[in-house]
């Protein structure tokens, strides 16, 4: 006998509800941001730069109102356990507000990309063809932590003629909706289609599954975060992605490196702000230079509260050290922690760099222009 099928329930009918009402907003939200997206091309580039600067100000006039609202966010940030370089990527200051404006006054300098020439020329049948720029339509940012991303998306989208739907973390949704807000404000003055730019309001995850699937609305998708987020969105997004995954980022420091500029560099690389996706995760050294130039960033690094994780040899010119594993090699910490390995010259640098590394951000310490 078959087995009886159980009667939905209250609680089953109720999230049902909530799905679709979900799926509703959502998939309302990506068409308006369709629709706008031709209000777009008739926006001057005076206007737009203009419309930029009012959002760099408005943002300075709005600072107590964005820390505020940063506040609740860090303060849930540690209810929640995030870890110490995911809040610093979560905080606001004063100073990186302003920091936010400056982008945003930056933004509106650059020239128009749209309707730029690339390219023209004539066939040989008198067709005169010419290249040019063209916005690439609506773009979803999906991105966690770093408010200031709400501010810089907006400002770039905004500028080079794309409407945009922006989605950040939930860890972050108080600074992100009064930033998404402010600017949106000055839109509106203008009388411009407010769905020009838009936010997924909700903490709901199940909101970027509904999203990554309207690829009739949407054209292009930017995960923004860990590897964890972007390997999800690349999984079920339906929709074309831009990508990167890890930030494993290298410094070499040559044996033609001028030793006290490294050191400055290299501490500030690992230890100013080390959450960030560009924050030096490995450092490799020269081997001729190895014993006079380790010691004292190995000092400064530990004081800083800087876990090393090193090869052999570098174990045995520094204390409290541990051996560095392969995996270590490969690994973003985002956090106070750094491998170190000693290297024959810059061919072992760049073999190691290519077989380890994420292509992110990588340099190299010397004063040999060739080298370099």
């Amino acid at each position: 006998m078959k087995a009886k099928s159980r009667p939905p329930t209250i609680l089953s009918e109720r999230r049902d509800e909530e799905k679709m009402k979900l799926k509703k907003e959502i998939i309302n939200l990506a068409k308006g941001a369709k629709e706008a997206s031709g209000d777009m091309l008739g926006i001057s580039t005076r206007m737009k730069d203009r419309i930029l600067r009012e959002m760099a100000d408005a943002l300075i006039e709005k600072k107590k109102e964005v820390l505020k609202a940063n506040k609740k966010d860090i303060k849930y940030a540690h209810a929640i356990g995030l870890s110490g370089a995911l809040i610093d990527r979560l905080s606001l200051d004063a100073k990186k507000i302003k920091q936010m404006a400056d982008s945003l006054q930056e933004i509106a300098s650059l020239a128009d990309p749209v309707g730029e020439v690339i390219k023209a020329w004539r066939r040989p049948n008198g067709l005169w063809i010419q290249k040019v720029r063209v916005p690439i339509g609506v773009i979803a940012i999906i991105y966690e932590s770093r408010p200031n991303v709400t501010s810089d998306c907006i400002g770039l989208c905004f500028k080079s003629g794309n409407t945009l739907i922006l989605r950040g973390g939930s860890e972050a949704l108080n600074s992100n909706l009064t930033i998404f807000y402010t600017l949106q404000d000055i839109i509106k003055k203008y009388g411009i289609a407010q769905n020009i730019i838009n936010m997924v309001t909700t903490k709901d995850r199940r909101a970027v599954d509904i999203l990554l699937k309207l690829k009739d609305d949407i054209d292009l998708v930017m995960p923004r975060g860990g590897e964890g987020l972007i390997n999800r969105v690349v999984k079920y997004s339906r929709i074309p992605v831009i990508k990167h995954y890890k930030g494993i980022c290298h410094i070499f420091v040559d044996q033609w490196a001028d030793l006290n500029m490294a050191e400055k560099i290299c501490y500030n690389a690992k230890v100013q702000r080390p959450g960030v996706c560009n924050a030096m995760e490995s450092l490799l050294v020269h081997e001729d230079i190895a014993t006079r130039f380790l010691p004292g960033i190995l000092k400064k690094l530990q004081a800083a509260g800087v876990e090393i994780r090193g090869c052999p040899i570098t174990k045995k010119i520094g204390k409290n050290i541990k051996r560095a594993t392969s995996a270590d090699y490969r690994s973003e910490y985002l956090d106070l922690k750094l491998s170190l390995r000693i290297v024959k010259d810059l061919d072992a640098a760049i073999k190691h760099i290519n077989f380890y590394g994420s292509h992110h951000s990588d340099s190299i310490i010397t004063e040999n222009y060739e080298n370099a």
